[in-house]
């Protein structure tokens, strides 16, 4: 299966504008992001997509670039501007904003479109904090290895443990974490951004609510190595620190 890795980049993110062209050691976000995603040996070629011509340059030094319309709404109908007129049979969803992925992580994603037209990822919920923060999506699956729901809020809930510390109630339970990556058989993903914003997703402000609410399954990997994702200047910060000490 051809299968693309597509990077979605914009420039005016509210909380971090210019953020794909921030330097982490010395070298641009974005750029970090490609060569993570050429690593993975399941992806045919790697893509930038951008409606930004200074995002355009930077990236071009580091994998092909596809310039996109500057109207998309999130980086899901970003990345199918690029799928409709490219003739991948598959894509991978990369977050421009994480460039400590695991390569492997990318691999087993695109490796689950072999027999599902949509797949993502989780980590086991190791810190009992992650349990109550809504940026920490969580996931339960079936035993198939098939998303059944993903929130913000904790699930399960855990009746017989609801009162009990976050360390007891990790004990109780196996959660996921759910990481921001998604591969999408090229029909399945053209189909999904033509549907309207489900209810779901308006809910909780998770688009792949939208693929359960139109009734297409999600394969999940669930893998040891979480993704840190960069969302603020001092995110830039905290990830400069650890990437200097892991040199």
């Amino acid at each position: 299966m051809n299968i693309a890795g597509i990077i979605p980049a914009r420039f005016a993110s509210p909380r971090f504008p210019g953020k794909p062209l921030e330097l982490l050691a010395g070298k641009p976000l974005i750029g970090h992001v490609a060569e993570r995603c050429r690593l993975a040996k399941r992806l045919s070629e790697v893509i930038v997509a951008t409606d930004d011509p200074r995002i355009a340059d930077v990236a071009a030094p580091f994998c092909r670039v596809e310039l996109t319309r500057d109207d998309h709404p999130s980086g899901s109908d970003r990345v199918a501007e690029v799928a409709k007129r490219c003739g991948f049979d598959a894509v991978v969803n990369v977050q421009g904003d994480e460039p400590m992925i695991d390569p492997g992580v990318i691999d087993r994603v695109a490796a689950l479109l072999d027999d599902n037209e949509m797949s993502t990822a989780a980590v086991p919920v190791d810190e009992a904090a992650e349990l109550d923060n809504p940026n920490a999506v969580k996931v339960v699956v079936n035993a198939a290895g098939q998303a059944l729901y993903f929130s913000r809020r904790t699930i399960p809930y855990l009746r017989d443990a609801a009162d009990a510390p976050g360390p007891e109630q990790l004990a109780a339970f196996p959660f996921l974490k759910h990481l921001g990556i998604y591969g999408y058989r090229r029909e399945t993903l053209l189909r999904l951004v033509a549907r309207p914003v489900s209810p779901l997703e308006q809910a909780e402000k998770l688009e792949q609510l939208r693929a359960l609410e139109n009734g297409i399954t999600i394969a999940v990997a669930v893998v040891e190595h979480d993704s840190i994702g960069i969302d603020t200047p001092e995110d830039l910060q905290r990830v400069n620190e650890l990437w200097t000490k892991k040199q």
